[in-house]
């Protein structure tokens, strides 16, 4: 249960209601049904001001996200419904035809949006610009992970997985996977971004971000004991920090001291955009929280997710295993590191982490904002209404995924791979996430190294999976594991 509800500020707040009656009939009021060219998509608002976002984030701490979109949809519609979410209305679109609207008309009858909470903690910077603003600046930040980028980030990956695994792996009979995850992914997004290798510093950056994640997506409601005031707090704690390394680089940078193509932070005080533009402290620094934030949690979540379920399924580690084995016997020399090209063989590994994020998604979607009123399966959808999509309303559908309970990794062969937009694990269209390849990348490096050192087996069967809003197991997915040299 979200702390807002136990807040006495909240239940004040309630109470100073003009009228409890005209609390209920609104609270109770539902959007027409009709079918019109005029009418609105069918569904209900909810409470004032909380709406659905309540009944939304319950579902997905108790671990079942999907229902409050299946519930809605069975009952309103399955192509598109109205809710309220975050304080503001909402439509849901449903199914691979919503998300191939809502991503082929970006900037023409859509554009990007995300919670009010979202974008008061993270400011101006890549997700939240529209327009030409966002166009600009997004294209700035694609060559940070282009093809020559990728190939220098390997080589780091793969020592800082090798040290990680030395460290934290090795020598132990058991492992708590998502805290211990979550450690490697910053230490390695610190050392890439930002070129940050001391452990204290490391960890003086990381522990306001798990309470600014747990307010990024909530009620706007800023009073004390609320996720949104807490992560306030940690918003300002992470830019006094981040102040202070930029602070440090301008000084290096001047005396020559730093690269200007050392990291991801060389890169945003030095370079101008198409129109000659540079960032300002203020968009550099907001840009920085943003992908760090985004580095720090999807990440470990789909690797905690391939984790658990390779723990589950033997004959599915047996198979990733083998293929990481045939890379590894490819090399010259024993110890010899990944490559880029490497990486690029491991399909069926990758087939393995697309169907654990297909069942499992690291994010359950993103926002968009109606520009002009339009009209989708014949519902009119209203100017400035929000608009929502959900990797959830396909990856379970039968009619896209037979059997979609069982795990099965054919799905993703080239023969067999999903129709446009049933699959958007990475969203789609002009906004797709600019982390893909670096995601990728990441997730099959530690993935290589893991199965080549060990086999595991998970200590509490069939752990549950809350959504809090990324996918975390209730107990840390504490495993079992013992080096290959023990395998029978």
């Amino acid at each position: 249960m979200d702390s807002l509800l136990r807040s006495p500020y909240l239940l004040a707040l309630l109470v100073a209601l003009p009228t409890l009656a005209l609390f209920l009939s609104i609270a109770n009021k539902r959007v027409p049904r009709k079918s019109s060219p005029r009418s609105t998509p069918p569904g209900q608002f909810g409470w004032p001001v909380l709406g659905e976002t309540l009944e939304l984030l319950r579902a997905g701490r108790e671990g079942r996200p999907g229902s409050f979109l299946d519930e809605r949809a069975n009952k309103h519609g399955q192509c598109v419904f109205a809710t309220s979410l975050f304080g503001e209305p909402t439509a849901v679109f449903c199914g691979a035809a919503g998300n191939k609207f809502l991503f082929g008309n970006e900037n023409r009858k859509v554009a990007v949006s995300w919670p009010s909470s979202t974008v008061k903690l993270l400011g101006s910077c890549i997700i939240t610009l529209a327009g030409d603003k966002g166009k600009v600046m997004r294209r700035m930040l694609m060559s940070v992970f282009n093809h020559e980028a990728l190939a220098k980030f390997t080589k780091v990956m793969d020592e800082v997985t090798c040290n990680h695994i030395q460290a934290n792996w090795k020598g132990k009979e058991e492992v708590l996977v998502y805290p211990t995850i979550k450690r490697y992914v910053f230490e390695l997004t610190c050392q890439l971004f930002l070129s940050i290798r001391d452990p204290q510093e490391i960890a003086d950056l990381a522990r306001p971000f798990a309470t600014f994640l747990d307010g990024a997506f909530s009620i706007p409601v800023d009073l004390p004991g609320t996720r949104f005031r807490s992560a306030k707090r940690a918003a300002r704690s992470i830019r006094k920090m981040l102040q202070e390394i930029i602070k440090e680089r301008r000084t290096a940078l001047e005396k020559g001291a730093a690269s200007p193509t050392q990291d991801l932070l060389s890169y945003l005080m030095v370079t101008a955009d198409e129109n000659g533009r540079f960032l300002t402290e203020a968009e550099i620094i907001n840009n920085l929280l943003l992908l760090l934030v985004a580095s720090h949690d999807t990440s470990s979540c789909a690797i905690t997710m391939v984790i658990k379920f390779l723990g589950e399924l033997p004959h599915v580690y047996e198979k990733v295993l083998a293929e990481q084995r045939e890379i590894t016997m490819q090399k010259k020399s024993a110890g010899e590191g990944l490559t880029r090209e490497d990486v690029q063989k491991m399909r069926d590994s990758w087939s393995v982490v697309l169907e654990v994020m297909r069942l499992v998604p690291p994010a359950l979607g993103g926002f968009r904002v109606a520009l002009e009123d339009f009209t989708f399966c014949g519902y009119t959808i209203p100017r400035g209404w929000k608009l929502m999509w959900s990797p959830l309303t396909t990856n379970n559908d039968p009619a896209i995924f037979p059997s979609p309970k069982l795990f099965d990794t054919a799905r993703f062969a080239r023969s067999t791979s999903p129709a446009p937009c049933a699959f958007v694990p990475f969203g789609g269209g002009p906004r797709m996430c600019l982390g893909k390849d670096y995601a990728q990348l990441q997730i099959l490096v530690l993935l290589h190294h893991l199965v080549n050192n060990f086999q595991w087996t998970n200590a509490i069967p069939d752990e549950k999976v809350k959504f809090d809003p990324l996918p975390v197991p209730s107990q840390g997915l504490p495993v079992r594991i013992r080096p290959h040299y023990d395998r029978p």
